[in-house]
């Protein structure tokens, strides 16, 4: 199972936005590269569902 980071950043007109980091593992070598993506924070939980 990929670990997953969740960091609140500040409002920006109205809007907080979160920082989500996955790490996702590579099904050629079996490392771990991490994702990182800028996502409203109301979207959070569908961003981690993915």
């Amino acid at each position: 199972m990929a670990k997953k980071v969740v960091a609140t950043l500040k409002k920006e007109g109205g809007v907080s936005y979160a920082k989500v980091i996955k790490a996702v593992r590579s099904e050629k070598t079996g490392a771990y590269t991490f994702k990182e993506e800028m996502v409203p924070s109301p979207m959070v939980q569908e961003t981690l569902k993915k």
